[in-house]
């Protein structure tokens, strides 16, 4: 997702929208009070790691079943 820092006099406002519509809403709030704002749309994630995040859900998603574990036996 989306965060927009708006920095208002000695103010820091972190707003997390959820979605695009809401990230424009924001935007043309602040450009239409004349608001400097910075968009940082860097990840903190290492790209491999979403990567693999990403291709599990879409496994799960397409209904494969994926790790299966014994949990009686997990900490054994």
């Amino acid at each position: 997702m989306h965060k927009i820092h708006i920095f208002v006099s000695m103010e820091t406002l972190i707003m997390h929208p959820k979605n695009k519509e809401q990230v424009a809403a924001l935007k043309a709030i602040a450009k239409a009070l004349k608001v400097t704002f910075e968009s940082d749309k860097s990840s903190k994630y290492d790209p491999e790691f979403v990567a693999k995040i990403l291709a599990g859900e879409k496994e799960k998603n397409d209904g494969e079943k994926g790790l299966r574990m014994d949990v009686d036996n997990l900490w054994k």
